[in-house]
C-alpha cells in the first residue's frame, strides 16, 4: 500500500488523513501563487497504471475470477473510463477479470468507446419496469448544500472529498450561484492535479455560463477561470484553442486593472507562439515578452517581491526563445540573470519551484550545445532544490547515457521509477541503459514494462527486439521488429535489422523484401547494399549481388574489407556467367 500512496490519495482524498505521501515534490508543495509548473499530461495516466499494478499485486496467486460491477460506466469521467480500459487491457486475462457495466438505454456505444474497439463485449438489454420518479425536496437539498459549503469553507482536503456531493446537492437544490462557485473550484482542483480532461468539463461549463451574461462575475474569478482553462487546453495538446482563448482575453485586457495579469497574459501568448503552436514564431513571442516587460516597468503599485519575480519569469521566457533561436550564450546569460535577481530580492523560502526550474533550463541549454557535464551539474543543483521530482532524474539519466556512463544513468532511472507511478518513457530509457551494459535480460524486462504501459511506443519494441536478437531468439525479435514497424513503417534501420533476423531463420525472400524497402528509404547506406548482396547471392541472383557490392565500395571507398569484397565481386561475376550459360542450355530449341 505504501508503494502506491500517491495513487491512493488521488483516488480517495480522505485517505490523506491516514496515509502520508512519501515523496511530495515542489509541484505538490508550492503555494498556489508559486505554482509555475504544471504536471505533464501523462501524470494522470501514471496514477491509473499505479492503481492497476496495485490490484495486480493484490490478486497475485489467486485463480478466482473477479467480477467488477460498475453502474453508469457510460457517465464516467475521463480518467475513470481510462482506468477501466487500462485495467482490462493490461490485466483482464491475466487477472481473470470480468466487467459488468450497467448503462442507460443507448449507452452501449459510449462504453465501447471508453473500453476501446478491441475489447470483448457482450450486450444484454433488459426491460425494467418504470418506477415513478421520486419527488425532489428542493429545500432539503438546498439546505444540505449550504451546510456542506459552510463545513468545507477553504479546507482543501474537505473540498476534494465533498466536491461532487456539493455540486449534486446545489443542482438538486436549485442554487445556481453555489453550483457555479463549486464548478469553478472543480476546475481549479482537477487542473492542479493534472486531470485536465475532467477539469475541462467544468471549465467549459462555467465559460458558457459567463457567456450568457446571466450573471456578473468578478474579474478575479474570470482571470482564474482563464488561467486554468489555458492549462487544460495546453495539457491536452489543444494549443489552437488555447490561442483563441488567450486572444479573446487580450481583446478585453483593459477590463483587467492589475498589471501583473496583463504581464502574465503577454507571457502566455509568447509561450503559445514560441513553444506550443504547430508553427513556431519566436519573433512574435519576443514582441509579447517585451510588451509584458513594458507593463511591469509602468506598474507603480506592484509589490517589490512580485515585481522582481514577474521580471525574472518574463526574462526566463525570453531565454527559452533565445534557446529556440539557437542563441545559446544569450539564453544562458538570461537564466543566470533571472537566478541572480531572485537570489538578491526574494527570501530563500520563496519561489523555490521557479528557482529549481531556472537551473533545469540552464541544464537543457548546455545539453543542446553538447556540454553534457555542465548540464548534469545544473540538473544536480535543480534536484537538490526539488529532490522528489521524478522527471529531473529521468533527464539527468539521459545526459549520463549520452556520455556513455550507463551505471550513473541506471541509478537515476531507477530513482525516477521509485518517485513516480509507472510511466513508459523512463522504463524505455532504463532498457536502453541495460542494453548498453550488455544486461539483456534486465533490458528485456524494462522494455516489456514500457510496452505493457503503452503498446504504441516503437522504441520500446525495437529495443526489446534487439535484446531478443542478442540472445538468439530470432522469431521473438522478428515479432517485435514487426510491432515497431507497424507503428513507424519508414524506419529503415528497423527494416534492416528485421531483414538480418529473417535471414537468420532462413526466410530469404522476406529478408530481401525488407532490404529493398530499407534501400528505398536510405539509398546512401553502404551496409544495406552489402547485406542485400548476401541475400541475392544465396537466391542465385549473382549479377545483382555483384552490382550491390560495387555500390557498397563506391559508397565506402576506404572500406577495411575492400580487397575481400573485390574478390567476392569477381567470384559473383563468374557465378553469374555460369548461371547465364546454364539458363541458355536449359532453353528449348
Amino acid at each position: 500500500m505504501e508503494k502506491h500512496d500517491y495513487e491512493l490519495v488521488h483516488l480517495l482524498p480522505h485517505l490523506q488523513r491516514s496515509i502520508k505521501v512519501r515523496n511530495p515534490n515542489l509541484t505538490d508543495l508550492s503555494p498556489p501563487e508559486e505554482k509555475v509548473r504544471n504536471y505533464p499530461a501523462d501524470r494522470a495516466f501514471r496514477i491509473v497504471h499505479g492503481l492497476v499494478d496495485l490490484l495486480d499485486s493484490w490478486k497475485a496467486g489467486s485463480e478466482k475470477t473477479w467480477v467488477l460491477a460498475c453502474d453508469g460506466l457510460d457517465r464516467a469521467g475521463h480518467i475513470g473510463g481510462v482506468f477501466f480500459r487500462e485495467l482490462l487491457r493490461r490485466r483482464g486475462r491475466q487477472m481473470r477479470l470480468m466487467l459488468l457495466a450497467a448503462v442507460a438505454p443507448g449507452g452501449e456505444p459510449v462504453v465501447r468507446k471508453i473500453l476501446g474497439q478491441r475489447s470483448l463485449m457482450k450486450c444484454l438489454a433488459v426491460e425494467l419496469p418504470e418506477a415513478a420518479p421520486e419527488p425532489v425536496n428542493r429545500e432539503v437539498f438546498a439546505q444540505a448544500a449550504l451546510d456542506l459549503d459552510f463545513f468545507v469553507a477553504e479546507d482543501r482536503l474537505r473540498l476534494q472529498i465533498h466536491l461532487v456531493e456539493i455540486l449534486r446537492m446545489a443542482r438538486l437544490g436549485r442554487l445556481p450561484d453555489l453550483e457555479f462557485k463549486w464548478k469553478v473550484r472543480a476546475l481549479e482542483i482537477y487542473s492542479t492535479l493534472g486531470l485536465y480532461a475532467d477539469a475541462l468539463v467544468y471549465g467549459e461549463d462555467v465559460q458558457a455560463t459567463i457567456a450568457t451574461n446571466l450573471k456578473p462575475v468578478h474579474e478575479s474569478v474570470q482571470w482564474a477561470i482563464f488561467l486554468k482553462l489555458n492549462i487544460c487546453y495546453l495539457g491536452l495538446g489543444q494549443a489552437e484553442t488555447a490561442r483563441q482563448l488567450a486572444e479573446e482575453m487580450a481583446l478585453k485586457e483593459k477590463e483587467f486593472a492589475k498589471p501583473e495579469w496583463r504581464c502574465q497574459l503577454c507571457y502566455l501568448l509568447a509561450m503559445l507562439h514560441a513553444r506550443y503552436l504547430p508553427r513556431r514564431n519566436t519573433e512574435k513571442a519576443e514582441v509579447y515578452l517585451d510588451e509584458g516587460l513594458r507593463i511591469l516597468d509602468e506598474a507603480t503599485d506592484l509589490a517589490e517581491d512580485k515585481l522582481n519575480f514577474q521580471y525574472a519569469f518574463n526574462r526566463n521566457g525570453l531565454a527559452m526563445v533565445r534557446h529556440f533561436q539557437g542563441r545559446f550564450e544569450e539564453a544562458i546569460r538570461l537564466c543566470e540573470l533571472s537566478q541572480e535577481r531572485l537570489e538578491k530580492h526574494l527570501a530563500g523560502d520563496r519561489h523555490r519551484l521557479h528557482r529549481s526550474a531556472l537551473l533545469y533550463n540552464l541544464s537543457q541549454v548546455y545539453a543542446v550545445i553538447g556540454e553534457q557535464t555542465k548540464g548534469i551539474s545544473y540538473l544536480s543543483a535543480a534536484i537538490e532544490k526539488d529532490p522528489n521530482y521524478s522527471e529531473y532524474y529521468n533527464d539527468r539519466g539521459n545526459l549520463y547515457l549520452r556520455l556513455r556512463q550507463p551505471v550513473e544513468a541506471c541509478r537515476d532511472y531507477l530513482k525516477a521509477i521509485e518517485l513516480s507511478p509507472p510511466y513508459c518513457e523512463v522504463n524505455t530509457n532504463l532498457g536502453q541503459c541495460y542494453r548498453l551494459m550488455g544486461q539483456f535480460d534486465a533490458a528485456y524486462h524494462a522494455y516489456s514494462v514500457a510496452v505493457d504501459l503503452d503498446p504504441y511506443q516503437s522504441l520500446a519494441y525495437a529495443g526489446r527486439a534487439q535484446c531478443h536478437d542478442a540472445m538468439g531468439r530470432l522469431p521473438e525479435a522478428i515479432a517485435d521488429y514487426s510491432a515497431a514497424l507497424s507503428l513507424e513503417p519508414d524506419q529503415w534501420d528497423l527494416l534492416a535489422s528485421r531483414a538480418v533476423a529473417l535471414y537468420g531463420v532462413g526466410d530469404l525472400a522476406a529478408s530481401l523484401c525488407d532490404l529493398d524497402q530499407a534501400i528505398k528509404l536510405e539509398p546512401e547506406s553502404a551496409d544495406l547494399y552489402q547485406n542485400r548482396a548476401v541475400a541475392l547471392g544465396e537466391l542465385g541472383r549473382s549479377e545483382e549481388a555483384a552490382r550491390d557490392l560495387e555500390t557498397y565500395l563506391r559508397l565506402q571507398p576506404h572500406a577495411g574489407d575492400r580487397g575481400e569484397v573485390a574478390v567476392q565481386i569477381i567470384a559473383l561475376r563468374g557465378l553469374a556467367m555460369d548461371e547465364a550459360r546454364h539458363l541458355g542450355d536449359s532453353q528449348p530449341e
